[in-house]
């Protein structure tokens, strides 16, 4: 088992990633004095229900814990401002009151969705995220919870950090081969940020991570949770070193959005994003190598490199205007200038962004 630490002062939490933690999850509960006396709200989607949440039900059961469930429909359409009202509905049915906590017990949509109802019920409750993908080793860590809008993913959403996150790697191996494929996106963004031999360790590992070896698996999620942990630490609420964690994503969820949030996976359109973000390196003057490897990884893991032809520019292009990083008629990037190191450049023409994904549909595989 390897344990990390999110070091936020008082809000402080540990990241727990090992084999088998769900059997144990009722001791790691009470050791980070979530409640017995007041009930508990698991939340997990249609999937993930019918794989995790019996044993999950069961085991806190036996340790005491007062639990009622809630299966939402699985994919982005759950993260709604209706599924949220649904939710909060069904917390007041069930009693939850100021000690009880929310459980999100999946992937990335389920741990923001949950976390946004923890956020939000009461003005503010406990949470506990227990992720069972791949990509939410990046969503479960760092407090960023929300649900979309149409015209924009994440727009309605809080800071909201949980009690601690249990992540056990047994959940992992039901998880189908395109899910562990988009799920390693963000595990190669981690790299791309923050450390360039970890980008070198991932393509020469790729071939271990894409068959769920577990020694790999586990090194690469608890080296992707420390860089996204570090970068938390230093800036919780993204005023200046956390942006950089979004490499890819202003491309990537306005790709998401244009198509309804059910075509692309999140790591299907983040590793888009990357690519058009390494384009846009070249443009400052980063090396060319930066853009080759980039690419190289990306695909090394199974990923998509470029646009799908029938996306429509004007499209994805309005997508961008209604995000959280468009201000003032410019766009916020951030901009790889070496491999394991980016830069926020605050100022990007809108027309060079539009040439980047009309060139991404182009792209060579």
């Amino acid at each position: 088992m390897r344990e990390l630490k999110v070091e936020l002062g008082e809000r402080s939490y540990p990241i727990y990633i090992g084999e088998g933690l769900m059997k144990e999850a009722s001791s790691y509960f009470a050791k980070h004095g979530i409640s017995k006396k007041s009930p508990l709200m698991i939340i997990t989607d249609s999937h993930v229900e019918k794989l995790h949440l019996q044993a999950l039900e069961s085991e806190l059961a036996a340790g005491g814990f007062k639990t009622v469930s809630v299966v939402v429909s699985a994919g982005e359409s759950a993260k709604s401002l209706s599924m949220l009202e649904s939710l909060v509905t069904k917390a007041l049915e069930a009693g939850l009151d100021r000690k009880s906590a929310i459980v999100a017990l999946g992937g990335g949509v389920v741990g923001d969705l949950a976390g946004y109802v923890a956020a939000s019920y009461m003005r503010g409750i406990k949470f506990v995220q227990v992720p069972t993908t791949i990509l939410a080793h990046d969503s479960s860590v760092g407090g960023k919870v929300a649900v979309n809008h149409p015209l924009a993913k994440n727009i309605i959403g809080a800071f909201h950090q949980p009690e601690l996150v249990l992540y056990d790697l047994h959940t992992l191996q039901t998880l189908p081969p395109r899910e562990v494929r988009a799920g390693l996106s963000e595990v190669v963004k981690h790299g791309l940020i923050w450390d360039k031999l970890f980008v070198e360790w991932c393509e020469e590992h790729a071939e271990k991570l894409l068959s769920l070896d577990p020694d790999a698996l586990g090194y690469a999620l608890h080296k992707g949770c420390s860089v996204k942990a570090a970068v938390v630490s230093r800036d919780e609420r993204e005023n200046d070193l956390r942006a950089i964690l979004n490499l890819g994503h202003t491309i990537g969820h306005a790709l998401e959005a244009v198509a309804g949030y059910n075509e692309l996976l999140h790591g299907e359109a983040i590793s888009i994003g990357m690519i058009g973000s390494a384009k846009l390196g070249l443009r400052y003057g980063a090396p060319e190598e930066v853009y080759a490897i980039t690419k190289r990884v990306l695909k090394g893991c199974g990923l998509p490199v470029r646009l799908p032809a029938h996306f429509d520019v004007d499209a994805v292009m309005d997508a961008m205007m209604h995000d959280k990083k468009f201000m003032e008629g410019t766009m916020v990037f951030v901009v790889p200038t070496a491999i394991g190191k980016v830069e926020i450049k605050p100022d990007v023409p809108v027309h060079w962004i539009r040439e980047i994904v009309e060139q991404l549909k182009q792209e060579g595989d």
